[in-house]
């Protein structure tokens, strides 16, 4: 979300593969870190929704025959929790009411097994492109951030913010349930910085604007987003 001046640093996106055949999760995992992903595999329901609850992604690969936990059961508890990461779901179940019950479940996106390997990674592609344009709105406590305005959109109204306030609020919004530590927000906001107090005002700078409960303090931690 901000980052350093000068050097430059990569940031991979993050892909959760759901899938139970050993060998196929392998092969796929191996051509999507090829690919430029930084993959986590899950290869069952449970632990896939345990992943998708308390990490964030870029996009999801799910399969729907799962152990544990069944993968459109899977997909519509992240849904209810809140979680909009894109996700497509690869399956043997291939007919039109099976895609119809995917993406009714939430999906973004249906492949059939057996599947060309171009296709599901072009397909991630726009998943991912389709997702990016809509990122620079994020949902957060009592509205939507507009990262381009550098607003956010209440009921009340729209409430500016500095750059910085909108950066900081943009790094927390983009992975709602990260704790992210004082240091970190220094390094990933304030790079010209070096006393972490500077996050701390800017943390206060938004509530004064937004709330308390914009931003949570995890003592001893650091901060996350508040709860909705």
């Amino acid at each position: 979300m901000c980052g350093h001046d000068g050097a430059v640093t990569e940031v991979l996106p993050r892909l959760l593969l759901v899938e139970d055949e050993a060998e196929l999760a392998a092969m796929l995992a191996g051509l999507l870190v090829e690919e430029g992903y930084a993959v986590d595999v899950a290869p069952d329901g449970h632990t896939g929704l345990h992943y998708g609850l308390s990490r964030s992604y870029d996009v999801a690969v799910l399969d729907r025959g799962l152990p544990a936990v069944e993968g459109l059961d899977l997909l519509g508890r992240l849904r209810r929790n809140g979680i909009t990461t894109p996700v497509l779901v690869l399956s043997a179940l291939g007919n039109p009411a099976d895609r119809v019950a995917g993406l009714d479940a939430g999906a973004e996106d249906y492949l059939a097994k057996p599947f060309d390997i171009d296709e599901l990674l072009a397909r991630l592609r726009a998943l991912r492109r389709r997702h990016l344009d809509t990122a620079r709105a994020l949902p957060v406590p009592g509205g939507r951030l507009d990262l381009d305005a550098r607003e956010v959109h209440t009921d009340t109204g729209p409430v500016a913010l500095s750059q910085r306030e909108a950066e900081l609020l943009g790094t927390l919004a983009a992975r709602p349930r990260q704790v992210f530590t004082r240091e970190d927000l220094l390094v990933t906001c304030f790079p010209e910085a070096e006393n972490p107090v500077i996050v701390d005002t800017y943390v206060h700078y938004l509530r004064r604007k937004l709330g308390r409960p914009v931003v949570d303090t995890l003592r001893g931690r650091g901060y996350r987003l508040g709860a909705p």
